[in-house]
């Protein structure tokens, strides 16, 4: 056992026994580490009385309690009541067990626990049921590598196609990066179980699970951000960014945001039309819109993002004009105020049914 497992088994046998005393009707609790017994696939092994019973729970203690490890665990959990009988309550404990993992053990009849404050179990009428929102930061760094640019532009590939069986090389090229990104991103979708993986290639089983995740630790691309002001009204302004957007071939510019989704899922109109765009589409705006700078009243919002993702999964309508795909235009659209979350909604509902 290794320094880090050892931790992890002392901290799950802490959280255990604060657990279980923190319950007015619960006395008698005994926690043993289970060292001498690995065969056995259980790390401590807890009992306690309540009422004129005394009950036993079994925990095996994970490192990392990821969807497809979770069932693993169960599966080790399962073994291991032929050892300690049918009644001993099985537990499993890591430092972070995510909802789609607590829902697994639960589905199974198995409790857990976390050391953010997650636990479950329910045996001889006593029932702990604690949830919080909390993440460790080893979590939302694993999230936050799995959402940057270059994973992004993989996601970007697998939810525009989320029953494609892509082989590696295939999804590589596709979005732009290396072999060995595309194989370790897939890991990662599998071990979380949203994606999966046969002899005909790896595909999205749970795009849903994976955009409800991204939405959740999405934060605008960085960049530039200016607010500025035309003129131009309706019909006009329309047609001066259609005479830029895909005509101009070293201008990238994309209409974004509630623009963009008056073309796939129309449900909000504000009063500004937004692009992104990169410097050289910013020049042509400023020509073709005759943009200004607008301390107040400004109506054309244009984002410069640092890496060039957005324009790689761009959108061309029937009608030539470009726009940010559906997957961008939904994750911006959240961050976009109460109306911009009521617009991505009905986006998700009219467009993004898997």
């Amino acid at each position: 056992m290794n320094m880090t497992e050892s931790l992890n088994e002392k901290r799950a046998a802490e959280h255990l026994a604060d657990l279980l005393e923190g319950m007015s009707s619960v006395r008698s609790v005994e926690i043993l580490h289970q060292a001498a017994a690995r065969d056995t696939g259980i790390d401590i092994l807890a009992t306690f009385v309540r009422g004129k019973s005394r009950h036993s729970l079994i925990v095996e203690v994970k490192r990392n309690a990821e969807p497809a490890r979770v069932r693993q665990a169960l599966w080790q959990l399962e073994k291991a009541t032929t050892t300690y009988g049918e009644k001993a309550y099985p537990i499993l404990a890591a430092p972070y067990i995510s909802p789609a993992s607590q829902q697994i053990c639960r589905d199974s009849g198995v409790g857990y626990l976390d050391f953010v404050g997650n636990a479950y179990l329910a045996i001889g009428g006593l029932e702990i049921d604690h949830r919080t929102d909390a993440k460790p930061k080893a979590e939302k760094r694993a999230l936050r590598s799995l959402f940057k640019p270059k994973a992004a532009a993989i996601l970007h590939v697998m939810l525009g196609a989320p029953e494609h069986r892509w082989r590696v090389g295939e999804l590589a090229e596709k979005a732009g990066v290396s072999a060995g990104h595309a194989s370790q991103v897939g890991q990662q979708l599998r071990q979380r179980e949203w994606a999966e993986q046969s002899s005909e290639g790896l595909w999205l089983s749970d795009p849903g699970a994976l955009l409800d995740s991204w939405q959740d630790e999405y934060d605008v691309p960085a960049g530039e951000h200016v607010q500025l002001y035309t003129h131009l009204h309706g019909a006009e302004l329309q047609e001066a960014a259609r005479s830029i957007i895909g005509e101009i071939p070293r201008a990238n510019v994309l209409f974004a945001s509630f623009s963009a989704a008056e073309w796939i899922a129309p449900y909000a109109r504000t009063g500004r039309t937004y692009f992104y765009a990169d410097e050289h589409g910013l020049g042509e705006l400023y020509t073709r819109l005759d943009l200004r700078s607008a301390p107040k009243g400004a109506n054309i919002d244009i984002r410069m993002p640092n890496d060039s993702v957005v324009f790689q999964a761009r959108t061309i309508l029937e009608n030539g004009l470009q726009i940010t795909n559906p997957i961008q235009t939904y994750l911006d659209l959240t961050t976009a105020g109460e109306r911009g979350r009521e617009a991505a909604a009905h986006l998700r509902e009219e467009v993004l049914q898997w």
